[in-house]
């Protein structure tokens, strides 16, 4: 994709393709995360597991995105990074076939592992895409296609659960037919647009002269905020102790439901008021983590989802669109690589306390979580402005 000017009806076009390609693997993917940590424990995993497991999924769904990112650019093979990562999508299907937790994480991570082979490619295809649209708009658009996927895939779990009385093999392999319409419609996309623009690369000099020093105040402030986040895995493990197995997916769900209502919103506000917008994520991101360490009951674990997806959606759609406002156009892909490099020193540092101190038990968690992220919040926002 060349980085020159091209219409907007084009340009729309490409993010719409992209929004649905997501669309489609949200079902799958966000279909049941919803339900792996209420799974995981029908296995026989511990909070402690379920946590790690958890953290080390995340984990590597960022730290892979730095290697998967340059390498994506170094062989300009963008589309097959694309293709294996949503490929490896397969692996929810088979989480039926899990006899064991030990099988079902395996094919956890694979998932995982899949998101952050794709997701580098796909965003640099966006970024570029975005300049003719506006950059919170293009990631807003998508956010919002993507996010309709992650309501309907709960949606599907949701309901399978209950007509088949919690049936988990029939509920993961139901998640096949949208597998199989997510790979046939990703290369229709690829070709009609893969094969008619390619991503020209720019002066090696350039990229090597270094990224500005708002950059890394930016991605500092955003690794402190992100910190705060608490994992929606430890909110939907707490659901599961005040619902039945088939509404802890619509707890999800509705997480889902806000996130796509605030992210196009979001986005038009990232374009008109700057980075100074994301003071608001920033700030409340510390809710949904006081609310459902201190939460003992099923009310405040609601409220805490809620404020989750209002802060989601500001993250997703906004972020990124910092990450490359804060370099200029010949160092975004090398920006997109830093930032993603900064979120896998964020999960570093996150998710070895975070997890495991979930899992030794909530008061360790409370009373060491809520004094870091609260110290580490205002520092990121005091460095960003």
């Amino acid at each position: 994709m060349n980085e020159e000017k091209f219409s907007l009806s084009l340009a729309y076009k490409a993010i719409v393709l992209f929004g649905i390609v997501s669309l489609l693997g949200d079902i799958i993917y966000e279909g049941c995360r919803g339900l792996v940590p209420d799974y995981l424990k029908f296995l026989g995993a511990t909070a402690f597991i379920v946590g790690v497991i958890g953290g080390l999924g995340e984990f590597i769904g960022y730290s892979v995105r730095l290697v998967s990112g340059f390498l994506a650019d170094t062989m300009k093979s963008y589309w097959l990074f694309i293709f294996l990562g949503y490929g490896l999508l397969a692996s929810i299907p088979l989480l039926g076939f899990s006899s064991t937790w030990q099988v079902a994480a395996v094919f956890v991570l694979l998932e995982r592992l899949g998101k952050a082979l794709r997701t580098p490619s796909r965003d640099i295809i966006l970024s570029v895409i975005g300049k003719e649209v506006g950059t919170g708009k293009t990631f807003g658009i998508h956010e919002l296609l993507d996010q309709i996927g992650a309501i309907v895939g709960p949606a599907i779990v949701a309901v399978s659960m209950l007509i088949s009385s919690n049936d988990y093999r029939l509920t993961f392999l139901i998640l096949l037919l949208p597998y199989i319409s997510l790979m046939s419609f990703l290369t229709y996309v690829y070709k009609k647009i893969g094969k008619t623009y390619k991503i020209a690369r720019e002066g090696a000099e350039k990229q090597k002269a270094g990224l500005p020093r708002t950059f890394y105040i930016y991605t500092l402030a955003v690794v402190m905020n992100t910190v705060g986040l608490i994992p929606v895995a430890l909110i939907l493990y707490k659901a599961s102790f005040f619902f039945a197995e088939w509404l802890v997916p619509i707890v999800y769900l509705m997480i889902q439901g806000i996130d796509a209502s605030i992210a196009l919103a979001a986005g038009h506000a990232y374009d008109r008021f700057g980075v100074k917008f994301l003071a608001l994520p920033f700030l409340l991101a510390i809710i949904p983590s006081i609310l459902t360490v201190v939460g003992n009951d099923a009310l405040i674990v609601v409220v805490a989802a809620v404020f989750f997806g209002l802060v989601l959606g500001m993250q997703e759609s906004i972020l990124s669109c910092g990450c490359g406002r804060r370099s200029s156009s010949s160092l975004q892909r090398s920006s997109i690589w830093n930032f993603l490099y900064s979120l896998w020193r964020k999960l570093l540092d996150k998710w070895s306390h975070l997890w495991i101190l979930f899992g030794c038990g909530w008061d360790g968690f409370n009373s060491y979580n809520l004094c870091f992220i609260s110290s580490i919040l205002r520092f990121g926002v005091t460095e960003l402005y």
